[in-house]
């Protein structure tokens, strides 16, 4: 695998932002495995899709782009608010690869992979409509809140410049399948309790520990303290 990107696909491109959306899509049709089923290629929709930017020939997954230079932040910017809502009801969002690179050397650094099931309304944020003076007036997009996300749904491909063993990917991905199954409520109720487990940071711990770590949950989160009862 190369880590570097291709400058040369850009070159017709003088905006920053178009050429680094056209090197990083252009690396990732050359180099990335489709991690749900482990196909060694995935591609790019050939026609302008909304949603997703890429697709897997032989499973069919759906998968969005967003690149960064330096590391993710807590927040990253996505399309229109109620559309990404009205995605998320309907599991019909793609998955979501999440890529870093080192601007100096065109170089990718870490990529991650946020598998669709991980997506409920709670780690949606809609940002300010947009004001009069803008070309879409009243137009209200959102930013998906990262940090929200349990570590189980940020599935590593490339760290710190390693690529990952495809084992471990697929292992990992698996992991988490049956949260497809389940329905809009159970799972956000899942995905909650999974992030205070993981605030506890122990194998072994009581309800009455439990109840504290979920105190730190953010009240946005859409966490209900006495959903615990059903555990």
């Amino acid at each position: 695998m190369q880590l570097a990107f291709d400058d040369f696909a850009a070159s017709p491109y003088t905006s920053w932002t178009q050429k680094v959306r056209v090197m990083s899509e252009n690396w990732v049709a050359r180099n990335l495995f489709c991690p749900a089923c482990g196909f060694d290629s995935i591609e790019p929709h050939r026609t302008n899709r909304p949603v997703a930017d890429f697709f897997c020939t032989r499973c069919k997954d759906g998968f969005e782009l967003k690149s960064k230079s330096g590391k993710q932040g807590r927040k990253v910017p996505d399309g229109a608010y109620r559309t990404m809502v009205d995605r998320i009801q309907g599991l019909d969002n793609p998955n979501l690869f999440l890529l870093s690179y080192d601007r100096a050397r065109l170089r990718v650094t870490d990529v991650d992979i946020v598998p669709k099931q991980f997506f409920t309304n709670a780690i949606i944020e809609r940002r300010k409509p947009l004001p009069v003076s803008a070309r879409r007036f009243g137009w209200e997009g959102c930013n998906i809140l990262i940090h929200l996300i349990p570590s189980a749904g940020r599935i590593s491909l490339i760290r710190q410049g390693l690529l990952v063993p495809q084992h471990e990917v697929l292992s990992a991905w698996n992991r988490t399948l049956f949260l497809r199954e389940q329905t809009n409520a159970s799972r956000g109720w899942l995905l909650n309790v999974m992030r205070c487990v993981e605030d506890l940071a122990r194998e072994r711990f009581t309800l009455v520990e439990l109840y504290s770590s979920c105190e730190l949950v953010p009240r946005h989160s859409g966490f209900d303290r006495l959903d615990l009862a059903r555990l």
